[in-house]
């Protein structure tokens, strides 16, 4: 499978061949593509084959799928829309999702996700377009329909892709953190923010609780949603305020803080070794932007995994501090 960087006259060459395609980059670059089988979203960092953790503002990675295209169908989906998602295009082998950061699909999106029709009932995988963290509430991250050429700021972008006979996929998680031994910890709201949590059953200031209990925001609550260990990533906490999040939490589900990883990094090249991946079936991959910052990736690489660095991960549902990966076999 094909995964790398490649200029904006490269790409254009490869929509021109038809082939069905992937893309990550700044807007600037998206926007001079022509119209295609592609669909893309904005964000400048990447895991690149060549020089692992780099940030490109005049590149595109690309991830050409046409090798397990039968054929594909783009679909544009507004925040009620998108509870369509996993039935729509029945009988695909899979859908590729992308959503603008802070957009309204994307909070539509991380609250409802699993509660959709068919939830699961089709592997779903995608990512969270962002900007460069220096352009923060300066620029918008946007989506692309290569089909038509038009960008997004508020919408997601699905590609709903039929296998060719005999193909199968799978799409993995790779998570360090698991919870640690600490307070149960529950919410009365689904929500990105919060200013109470129930501590054992005892309501408090969450931000106040993180204080005194020098609770480390890097590592993330943790929560066993039905035996997958799923985190939620700290945004902001102001002090006796609220606490923000990258993804929501959800009332019903035990929380616990993340045990402590003693070295970021090292953990996360463990678990990238046990994975025991070769690499060769890996269709495409991403991996987050705090994972990238607290891990220190730039210019480093996690063989075999490549691709664009994002503001959040889906795999099936929205996933923070994860690389996320899809695997096609043969049946």
């Amino acid at each position: 499978m094909q995964q790398n960087m490649y200029s904006v006259v490269e790409v254009e060459k490869f929509i021109a061949e038809g082939r069905t395609l992937l893309l990550a980059g700044e807007e600037a670059l998206l926007r001079q593509l022509p119209k295609g089988q592609w669909i893309g979203g904005t964000i400048p960092y990447f895991i690149t084959p060549s020089e692992g953790g780099a940030v490109s503002q005049d590149k595109i990675f690309v991830t050409d799928i046409s090798a397990v295209t039968a054929s594909a169908i783009t679909s544009v989906y507004d925040q009620n829309g998108l509870g369509k998602v996993y039935t729509d295009a029945e009988g695909s082998g899979f859908s590729f999702i992308i959503l603008p950061a802070t957009s309204p699909a994307h909070a539509s999106f991380a609250l409802n996700g699993p509660n959709y029709k068919d939830f699961g009932n089709r592997p779903l995988i995608g990512w969270v377009a962002g900007v460069h963290l220096s352009d923060l509430g300066k620029a918008t991250p946007k989506v692309f329909d290569g089909s038509s050429g038009a960008a997004y700021e508020q919408e997601a972008v699905v590609m709903h892709v039929t296998l060719p006979p005999g193909k199968s996929v799978e799409v993995g998680i790779i998570n360090i953190f698991e919870q640690g031994d600490g307070d149960m910890l529950t919410f009365a709201a689904d929500g990105f923010s919060c200013t109470d949590v129930m501590v054992n059953g005892v309501k408090e200031n969450f931000a106040e609780y993180i204080t005194r209990n020098n609770l480390d925001t890097k590592l993330p609550l943790v929560a066993d949603y039905y035996g997958a260990l799923v985190n939620i990533s700290f945004q902001s906490v102001d002090p006796g305020g609220e606490v923000k999040f990258y993804a929501p939490v959800f009332t019903g589900i035990r929380y616990k803080h993340a045990k402590a990883v003693s070295n970021y990094a090292a953990s996360f090249g463990e678990q990238l070794r046990k994975s025991n991946l070769d690499g060769q079936n890996i269709v495409f991959s991403c991996n987050c932007i705090l994972n990238y910052l607290y891990s220190e990736l730039e210019g480093r690489k996690t063989d075999p995994f490549v691709g664009p660095i994002t503001f959040g991960e889906i795999a099936y549902q929205l996933l923070n501090q994860t690389l996320v990966y899809m695997e096609v076999h043969d049946i």
